[in-house]
């Protein structure tokens, strides 16, 4: 099984081979999850660490029910109640979980780069959970195992990204991924909430709904992140609605077996109306919550698996 990554920091270092590999071992994953005992001990005796600077349902909960299924120790640290809230340095305190001896450090922050500049303090695995504006990995590998399970594969699909493309690391992510594995991709919003230097991603651009969701294989709606935006980049919610906020009449634009997908967390009737949002016949959104547990296992079960060779070697080297 291909995968070759020391940390997972991003989709943008990971080839098509093995992002392959992460989806076809979370799908054994999948099954397992569904069981009646669901654990397995492939990180027996390994320690993870969560931190997360930045609030979090969704990924917080399934990394931590992640690594419990896997047979980790697992300690989600509350950065609130931590020494950072004194004064200490992102530095310092990758120092100080370093001695701890971790095995897999888990990381959410509001600051792009920072789980990069992490990972070259410490000695161990790190997967990043987000970080600003940068990238979201194991989201959009999630989106990409919801999106092959329901139309049975993953190439040559027209999927649409609509929303607040501009303040998503899920955008920025989805687009590496989903060009890696040769869709068609277009990106719906308007001008305010779309990036600088678009044109320069490979993707098609739109500013009307009924333009970029024609025959669209899959609709993926982004979260308005109101946290990031400094100024006035949306006349009201109720007029983003109106022209952005997906329902079933500018859904009708799309393939008649178009997926509905959403990261969560959803405003309805800003976003999505919420009718759509719960319809089982064209929604996935509770199968991506679903996606996520599984892909946050295969990606740390590969990521051990590397960290165990690696220390192989060094103890090898050691003793030689």
């Amino acid at each position: 099984m291909p995968f070759r990554a020391r940390h997972l920091l991003g989709i943008e270092h990971l080839a098509p081979d093995e992002i392959t590999t992460v989806l076809d071992l979370a799908e054994r994953y999948v099954d397992l999850n569904r069981r009646t005992i669901k654990r397995t001990d492939v990180l027996a005796g390994m320690t993870q660490i969560n931190m997360f600077f930045e609030n979090s349902t969704r990924t917080q909960a399934s990394f931590e029910l992640a690594g419990k299924r896997l047979g980790a120790d697992v300690m989600t640290m509350s950065v609130a109640q931590s020494s950072v809230k004194k004064g200490e340095t992102l530095i310092d305190t990758a120092m100080t979980l370093n001695a701890m001896q971790p095995d897999l450090l888990v990381v959410r922050h509001s600051s792009s780069g920072a789980v990069n500049l992490l990972a070259s303090k410490v000695n161990c695995a790190v997967l990043n959970a987000g970080d600003g504006r940068h990238e979201h990995p194991t989201q959009a590998l999630l989106d990409a195992l919801t999106i092959r399970r329901a139309k049975g594969r993953l190439q040559r699909l027209t999927v649409a990204i609509c929303g607040d493309i501009a303040h998503s690391r899920v955008a920025r992510s989805n687009l590496i991924l989903l060009g890696k594995m040769e869709n068609r991709i277009r990106l719906i919003a308007p001008s305010t909430l779309m990036p600088s230097g678009v044109k320069e991603f490979g993707c098609e651009v739109f500013d009307d709904m009924a333009e970029g969701l024609k025959d669209a294989d899959v609709v993926m709606m982004l979260r308005l992140q109101k946290e990031r935006m400094d100024g006035g980049f949306i006349p009201s919610e109720r007029e983003y609605y109106h022209r952005y906020g997906l329902d079933a009449e500018k859904l009708a634009f799309a393939k008649p077996d178009a997926i509905v997908m959403h990261p969560g967390p959803m405003n309805r009737g800003v976003e999505i109306d919420g009718t759509l949002a719960d319809d089982i016949n064209r929604s996935v959104i509770q199968d991506q919550v679903e996606m996520g547990v599984a892909v946050r296992m295969a990606c740390m079960d590969l990521l051990a698996r590397n960290l165990k060779a690696e220390r192989g070697r060094v103890a090898a080297e050691a003793g030689a």
